[in-house]
């Protein structure tokens, strides 16, 4: 008779052997990460409307940090409506929020194609912290799925960190790494889009230092190498991703301002909202987008998961946010 250990005659079974628990789908992390926020504006939408709910209404939107500009024109829109269709219940006033919401963010939702050139040029930039290098992992595995090849430049060759983060991911998912333990960043990422070119890469993602946009000297590096790319593939970059952290708020503006001026930004990676975040500042670049030409919002993170990095949808991100449906 086979000897029994006291967890196996009870049924018990060790912590490597139970099931492991379901992950929550995008939607539910998405709302999980955006519950601070909407808890303070679900309060708000059970009572009737009056001049005191508008008021706790925009303070509110301000410490979501939705920001002053956008806050008023909400505002603005919803005081209006409550004059015109006479509205008078907090979830009439929600309707009307989600769709006014939904006609602000709508612009920004446009998912990228990556099929109009080959190799698919995307240069991605970001202040140290924001998660540019996490998300150039995240974003090689999007691809992937989409049964694109992919490879990554590692530009970011002052910090041996990120090298060896991008070498790694590369090596557990068969995706090429061009890369130096030092020299030019430019260099390297030319190196890449020529090695792209030559085994008929359908994208490259090429990684560039963390910098602040207050040190001007990074700056007009990282305008070097916006040059050197398209010096290597005339067409390209294809699409100049800035990575913000949502944590940081109103700040993602002067960053996002920063880095347009320097490199031309085409599109935004919005990561961390599944910390302290609060979520608005999405409207606040929706209601400042850089002047000239409209900066697309590609990609939303909730988390340090591979698939925690999801294309931006306008009605799901209002439905996270507001609770209920997005009109």
């Amino acid at each position: 008779m086979q000897a029994q250990t006291p967890s196996s005659m009870f049924g018990f079974l060790k912590k490597s052997e139970l099931p492991a628990a379901p992950r929550a789908t995008w939607a539910e992390r998405l709302r999980a990460g955006l519950a601070r926020t909407r808890g303070q504006l679900g309060g708000l939408f059970g009572r009737r409307i009056d001049d005191e709910l508008l008021e706790e209404l925009e303070t509110t939107l301000l410490t979501a940090d939705v920001g002053v500009e956008a806050t008023q024109w909400l505002l603005d829109e919803l005081k209006a409506a409550v004059r015109r269709d006479r509205l008078e219940s907090g979830e009439q006033l929600r309707q009307a929020l989600a769709g006014r919401l939904t006609g602000l963010l709508a612009p920004l939702e446009r998912p990228l194609d990556v099929s109009a050139h080959k190799p698919f040029v995307i240069m991605i930039a970001g202040v140290n912290g924001s998660g540019k290098t996490t998300s150039i992992g995240k974003l090689a595995k999007h691809f992937q799925a989409q049964g694109k090849s992919v490879l990554l430049a590692a530009g970011d060759t002052f910090r041996a960190a990120a090298r060896e983060q991008l070498l790694v991911w590369g090596e557990r998912n068969g995706v090429a790494v061009i890369a130096q333990e030092s020299g030019d960043p430019a260099a390297v990422i030319f190196d890449a889009v020529n090695a792209a070119k030559a085994r008929g890469i359908d994208v490259v993602l090429a990684d560039t230092a963390g910098r602040l946009p207050s040190q001007l000297h990074l700056m007009e590096e990282l305008a070097k190498v916006r040059r050197v790319i398209a010096k290597a593939e005339p067409s390209a970059p294809h699409e100049v991703l800035l990575v913000l952290d949502a944590n940081i708020g109103q700040n993602a503006l002067a960053q996002l301002k920063a880095f347009d001026a320097a490199i031309g930004v085409t599109g935004i990676v919005l990561t961390k909202l599944d910390g302290s975040a609060k979520g608005g500042v999405i409207a606040a670049i929706a209601r400042q987008q850089p002047a000239g030409h409209p900066v697309a919002l590609r990609y939303i993170g909730v988390g340090e998961g591979i698939d925690d990095l999801q294309p931006f949808s306008a009605r799901e991100f209002i439905d996270a946010l507001l609770g209920g449906s997005a009109a």
